[in-house]
């Protein structure tokens, strides 16, 4: 897919939904669109098939979406199928969250934990995640892997803390070889 053509799209959209004040609307339709699609294998490959028309690609997206996103997300649909660009979808969805974080200025930050973030957990890794993100705004994606065994691995941006238990024994066991 052109990352390029989906980056034009998604800046549109957002420069649309900045002038009518609907950025943060728009946002939560296209985090909708994109994880709906990345879970349903069935429309991913609708959206992607050649094999499909676009008439019936844009009826179908229109009966999986009509009613939960707003009507300049709903335009979009429009336009694409105009377009013919409906393989795009989903990478502009996700485009549109990344440019709106950078219009917003938040920083995205992901957790990995052995056990679900408790709320003073949860406090002291946006603590830190603001530190390594010089205090911007941090949107906090927590993930639980088990095999991690305790501890938490951070990270925002292109910097990682890793402080998982998994982590001290492997230093352990490359310092006992040693």
């Amino acid at each position: 897919m052109s990352i390029r053509a989906a980056n034009r799209y998604a800046k549109a959209l957002l420069d649309l939904a900045l002038e009518k004040k609907q950025e943060e609307l728009i946002y939560k339709d296209m985090q909708f669109i994109a994880e709906t699609i990345a879970e349903n294998s069935e429309l991913e490959m609708l959206l992607s098939s050649p094999i499909y028309k676009i008439a019936n690609q844009k009826k179908a997206l229109t009966a999986v979406f009509d009613k939960k996103i707003s009507a300049l997300s709903n335009n979009l649909i429009d336009l694409l199928a105009t377009n013919k660009r409906m393989p795009l979808f989903q990478t502009i969805a996700n485009q549109y969250g990344i440019l709106y974080h950078k219009v917003k200025n938040v920083v995205e930050a992901n957790v990995t934990t052995a056990i679900p973030l408790d709320d003073e957990m949860r406090r002291q890794i946006l603590t830190k995640a603001k530190k390594l993100a010089k205090n911007k705004e941090i949107n906090l994606k927590s993930t639980i892997d088990e095999s991690i065994i305790g501890g938490f691995i951070l990270r925002v941006g292109d910097v990682q803390i890793d402080a998982s238990v998994l982590n001290k024994l492997g230093k352990l066991k490359r310092e006992l070889k040693e």
